[in-house]
């Protein structure tokens, strides 16, 4: 009888496990797209990228955008060449952002030449020259001495006021918290909460948890065609990106982590139900009918800070999968056009524009470096 029960147990067992693994395959969803063909995805954005643009530029914001991106798709295929190419722009740029020497000129508001220095737009560029010392040899502090120069200056003024609109948040929060990593000094924690609370008190809004783009657009004062909050999709994208990039480099400890992630949870909730049945996020989130159709650079900042959320155990599996993959179904059939072409991403600009075209022939190194991001975190998802 003891050897009958014990057959019993076993046969209750399997059948168990049996129905659990069927469970579990019917849960799949069916849109989920296979790892090779990610990686495959990702590779023809990128060649295509760089294949038609083998000139390295300048290491202001625009293209800083793109080699955040590159660097991810780095680090997904190992392909040198990718590595190259970021550091081939680094050195043009000598490693610096804009180049002025002499500290007593550094400006920090909208600046284009050597001397704003302390300008956001030309600090990201820093986050891939941090990338690039880990990279290849973490012994060769040239690669970042100019960013510890910039930044441990920046921190030692008396300012607060650095990030005072949405897109600087996506450029420099990552500087600080990579520089952390690199010198322990907390120095950089404490700041990035400074200046991030600074951006808080004149561009969040409590309702919805999204940022307006800068203060020209806080509600009431500014409003979208139809009388909304007017929230630009892709400001409130490189916050959201930006958020999932501090986010993995910030001590479990941090004084201050519990906001930056309560924050991040809150833009995933409201962002969620903006969302259009196509995938993507209108130009303007809350008003769809104040600059319609799809645009890709947006959609893609969102679809990777979904996914980093759901890869790192910060966003509900259950309840955002879908999200992302409609965000990645979005890039994957319109987005990228079929030889590797990134389109529909709005131009360089500060909010949604009415009549605006944008269209498959749109198309911007930083929009091409958000889909990097999305493509290395979906395919860090589907490879799990």
């Amino acid at each position: 009888m003891m050897n009958e029960r014990i057959n019993f147990s076993q046969i209750f067992i399997v059948g168990l496990l049996l129905s659990l693994t069927f469970s579990c395959a019917e849960k799949q969803p069916e849109n989920l797209p296979a790892a090779e063909a990610v990686k495959t995805t990702l590779i023809k954005v990128n060649d295509y990228w760089q294949q038609q643009n083998p000139e390295h530029q300048w290491a202001f914001w625009d293209h800083a955008a793109y080699h955040t991106g590159n660097i991810e798709a780095y680090k997904i295929t190992g392909l040198q060449a990718y590595l190259d190419y970021s550091q081939a722009w680094a050195e043009k740029n000598e490693w610096k952002g804009a180049k002025s020497d002499n500290k007593a000129e550094w400006k920090y508001h909208y600046g284009e030449k050597d001397d704003f220095v302390l300008f956001g737009d030309w600090q990201i560029c820093f986050q891939t020259y941090i990338d690039l010392f880990h990279l290849t040899d973490p012994k060769d502090s040239t690669k970042i001495a100019r960013a510890l120069d910039v930044m441990e200056y920046q921190m030692a003024t008396d300012s607060s006021d650095y990030w005072w609109w949405v897109d600087g948040l996506y450029m420099v929060m990552p500087v600080m918290t990579k520089l952390y990593h690199v010198t322990g000094n907390e120095r950089y924690l404490e700041k990035l909460h400074e200046y991030f609370a600074y951006a808080k008190s004149i561009m969040y809004d409590e309702e919805t948890g999204l940022f307006f783009r800068d203060a020209k657009y806080v509600y009431p004062k500014h409003k979208s065609t139809n009388g909304f909050k007017d929230f630009w999709a892709r400001g409130d994208g490189w916050l959201f990106a930006g958020l999932a990039k501090i986010l993995q480099d910030l001590p479990e400890d941090y004084i201050h982590r519990y906001e930056f992630v309560s924050v991040y949870q809150k833009m995933a909730e409201t962002l969620k139900n903006a969302q259009q049945p196509e995938g993507y996020w209108t130009r303007s989130i809350l008003d769809p009918e104040h600059a319609p159709g799809p645009e890709t650079s947006g959609t893609a900042f969102f679809t990777y800070g979904y996914l980093w959320g759901i890869n790192n155990g910060l966003l509900s599996e259950q309840e955002y999968l879908a999200t992302a993959l409609q965000g990645w179904n979005y890039l994957t059939s319109t987005g990228i056009q079929e030889n590797g072409h990134v389109g529909y991403v709005q131009p360089i600009g500060e909010r949604a524009i009415p009549g605006q075209v944008v269209d498959e022939n749109s198309t911007s190194n930083f929009g091409v470096g958000a889909l990097l991001l999305a493509a290395s975190e979906m395919y860090r998802y589907v490879k799990k």
